[in-house]
């Protein structure tokens, strides 16, 4: 727990506790009273009801529709899996401002729906909740589909020999086994769209906002960083309290389970209610993840004489225009592939060492470092940015500087991923077998390498992909610490979408596109990595 520890200690804890200190300090006194003032504000307490609902909304929102896709990519084979698998991962890394912006055109004045029907979805609160399960689909898709997967399909099979019916079967043998995966899942998407900043922005308006938008606008647009302080205060409060909740749901240690090679549980959909399932799953996709992706691919080819390259050959053109960049654009595309790698290592470290912590360890300290370990996905990134700058600036953190600094911060947010992703399959390690190993001679680390690697290995894949993905998409704190000579793709793209002129948004388009086929090439990859044949059964 060392190492987790400390890394979170120095990255999260120090820049955010000291930015909230230079918030609530005036000439060295703390001005407490100032809490109770701005949390009695009607205007504040309306950003923290639709913050609270929207987030509960979204994330029933998300299970209902996500988990069929778990079942389907967990259980059934059909062709095109491994690219469909990749696609539906692809939202997840595109800069909220993205997505918000894809949404708009889609539901928008002069959108998609707005032509075909005449219906407009932008000031209603269901262009936030689709904007929201568009980009979570794959975490719960992935997250528990990745344990559902591994679930030995012979112990269902055997309630339902000793009389039990398909539902019975299900619910009282493969839910329980599923039940930390579905809440790691539920606790992700929850925190993710509690501190929902990008979507809102673009598609609430004046009429709806969260926390994390207050946050930027009392920061970036009033200055008051008073304000801003009691409502990050009040952001961590609420995400600590929902940590609480979620410790003791699932206090209980999770049992072991038998995991099998996913190459055997997956077979072709038999039976109408199967193949109805897929063909609704395949819908779902279609409709909810493609039509949006396809409008972002067709407006980065639509330019003012038609259809063509125009916006990509002005990627790789300097910006004389003044300000925006350093650099030519296409430069972020290989910034952002450096600093993703180097993320995803870090996260791949710090997490793992924290997942198998949790997994030797018990008791309420234990719990404590659990919770620690998600707070970066529901305290504002807008603080975390600015604690970077105002506290990594003196030796011996000296960082501002240098290139770490946005690994280090998109780190931050793929290390609970890390953690959510291969807690459970850890937990489920029957630790018979570690047992064992060692009554045979071997050697903790020997242990380790011979038990818990080959079972864990693809979890470990899994994770790594979430790491790297977040680390792409990361956009609330990089952009307050990536230079202008060394932009990322969601800096990049945030900043042409801020400028006026159609040229810099079709650029912003042709960036997004890029940044979706990149995710997808590499989603891609690591999924024929991971459905490999192994030998032997888990």
């Amino acid at each position: 727990m060392a190492g987790p520890v400390a890394f979170f200690a120095v990255f999260f804890a120090y820049p955010v506790t000291a930015i909230v200190a230079r918030g609530l300090q005036i000439d060295g006194v703390w001005q407490f009273g100032r809490i109770g003032e701005v949390l009695g504000r009607s205007d504040i307490l309306h950003v923290l009801w639709f913050t609270a609902w929207q987030a509960l909304a979204s994330t029933a929102l998300t299970l209902l529709i996500a988990l069929p896709g778990a079942y389907v990519f967990a259980r059934l084979e059909f062709p095109g899996k491994q690219l469909l698998r990749a696609v539906v991962t692809v939202p997840f890394v595109l800069p909220t401002v993205v997505v918000g912006t894809a949404f708009l055109a889609l539901l928008g004045r002069g959108g998609l729906l707005d032509e075909m029907w005449g219906v407009r979805l932008d000031t209603t609160v269901w262009a936030i909740l689709l904007a929201h399960v568009f980009f979570n689909y794959a975490v719960v898709v992935r997250t528990v589909g990745g344990l559902w997967s591994q679930l030995d399909p012979r112990q269902e099979e055997a309630a339902r020999v000793l009389g039990a019916g398909r539902l019975a079967a299900w619910r009282r043998v493969t839910l329980p086994a599923l039940g930390p995966s579905v809440a790691a899942a539920a606790l992700m998407v929850f925190l993710f769209t509690f501190t929902s900043f990008g979507i809102v922005q673009i598609l609430g308006g004046p009429t709806f906002s969260t926390l994390e938008v207050e946050i930027y606008r009392q920061t970036a647009q009033l200055l008051d960083l008073s304000t801003a302080a009691v409502l990050t205060i009040a952001q961590f409060a609420a995400v600590g309290a929902i940590l609480a909740v979620h410790a003791w749901t699932v206090r209980r240690r999770e049992s072991a389970l038998r995991l099998v090679d996913p190459a055997q549980t997956a077979r072709r959909p038999r039976g109408p209610g199967q193949w109805a399932l897929l063909g609704g799953v395949l819908l779902t996709i279609v409709l909810l993840i493609l039509v949006p992706l396809g409008v972002l691919v067709e407006r980065s080819f639509d330019g003012p004489d038609g259809y063509g390259l125009g916006y990509y050959r002005a990627l790789g053109e300097m910006d004389v225009s003044g300000g925006a960049f350093l650099v030519p654009p296409i430069e972020a595309v290989w910034n952002s592939l450096e600093y993703a790698l180097v993320a995803t290592a870090i996260a791949l470290v710090v997490g793992g060492l924290a997942a198998a912590a949790l997994t030797r360890r018990a008791g309420r300290l234990v719990r404590g470092f659990d919770a620690l370990l998600m707070l970066p996905l529901g305290v504002s990134a807008v603080t975390v940015g600015f604690g970077f700058l105002i506290t990594l600036d003196e030796p011996p953190l000296d960082l501002r500087a240098t290139w770490i600094l946005v690994p280090l911060a998109q780190a931050l947010v793929g290390v609970p991923f890390v953690v959510r992703t291969m807690l459970p399959v850890l937990r489920a390690v029957d630790d018979r077998l570690r047992e064992a190993a060692a009554v045979l001679g071997a050697s903790p680390l020997r242990a380790w390498r011979e038990v818990d690697l080959p079972l864990v290995r693809r979890a470990v894949l899994i994770a790594a992909g979430f790491a790297f993905a977040v680390s792409l998409g990361e956009f609330g704190a990089t952009v307050f610490i990536a230079r202008p000579d060394n932009p990322t793709l969601p800096v990049a793209v945030a900043r042409l979408l801020g400028r006026p002129g159609e040229l810099n948004y079709g650029q912003a388009m042709a960036l997004s596109t890029i940044l979706m086929a990149v995710c997808a090439a590499a989603l891609l990859l690591l999924e024929r990595i991971r459905t490999d044949k192994t030998s032997g059964e888990f």
